[in-house]
């Protein structure tokens, strides 16, 4: 279930302009708040964001870092049966946004399904199970291998088919690299310069950033907040999230080499 806890109102943030506690209040909130109508209310919403990678059979090679993020196409449709039984239903992270900035409803038992690296594995496994549930998934596409036509990374034609089907496609960098201690120009590139080509590639707007291993500094921020970047997904373990932290939202590690017996562990663990 999510909660709504007013907290304060816009006026409290977003004073008269220039005025130094409005431009902390409209840096805390992010760009996107100044984008789309936002009621004044600041929020607390308890939706868990699951976090998988590679959703594949390990190859003989695998080291531990692979087998850390891997769980097989079988535990994967084993974990979507288990979450119909359990009455969850996915919604997609704007679905979290307007909850958080407007108090639009949510379903009973939302849950939200993130895919990191944009493997060809999400392609061949993840997207027809997906679409066999009738479940919707967000993909963080790192836009420079789609470019690159990297071999086991999803190719342009496959984002687009899968945008055209539903899934969210958004950004996960041009390259991947760690964004921290990073000049002005090199996260515009790294960050702008995938948003672009996914809408280019698409035709559908990107608006949400997963930071590459979860890392970033107030640097990332102070400049995501100057982009069309509406909310970011963090590795920081949680299923609280609350309106001024949209570029931090914490995510559900899903255990690696695990079925639906550990996936309800790792939800029971953020139930409360």
């Amino acid at each position: 279930m999510w909660r709504v806890i007013g907290i304060g109102v816009l006026a409290a943030l977003l004073a008269a302009a220039g005025g130094e506690q409005g431009a902390a209040g409209q840096a805390a909130l992010g760009s996107g708040i100044a984008q789309t109508p936002y009621d004044g209310t600041l929020r607390r919403v308890r939706v868990p964001i699951l976090m998988y990678h590679y959703v594949s059979d390990l190859p003989e090679d695998a080291d531990d870092m692979r087998r850390g993020l891997t769980i097989t196409p079988d535990q994967f449709r084993e974990q979507m049966v288990y979450l119909r039984a359990a009455g969850y239903t996915t919604i997609s992270l704007y679905q979290l946004r307007d909850a958080l900035t407007r108090g639009t409803p949510l379903p009973s038992q939302p849950i939200i399904l993130t895919f990191d690296d944009g493997y060809l594995d999400h392609y061949i496994h993840v997207f027809p199970t997906l679409k066999r549930f009738g479940y919707t998934g967000t993909f963080f596409i790192i836009t420079g291998l789609a470019d690159a036509a990297h071999p086991g990374h999803l190719s342009w034609t496959q984002i687009r088919e899968m945008a055209a089907a539903g899934m969210s496609m958004e950004s996960h960098t041009k390259n991947h690299p760690d964004l921290r201690n990073r000049s002005y120009e090199f996260l515009v590139y790294e960050l702008l310069g995938s948003l672009e080509s996914l809408q280019a590639h698409t035709g559908v707007p990107a608006h949400m950033l997963a930071y590459p291993v979860g890392r970033y500094d107030d640097a990332v921020l102070a400049v995501a907040r100057q982009m069309p970047i509406w909310a970011a997904v963090t590795t920081q373990p949680g299923a609280v999230h609350t309106t001024d932290r949209l570029l931090e939202l914490a995510r559900v590690r899903v255990p690696a080499d695990a079925g639906a017996a550990g996936l309800a562990a790792a939800l029971r663990e953020y139930a409360s």
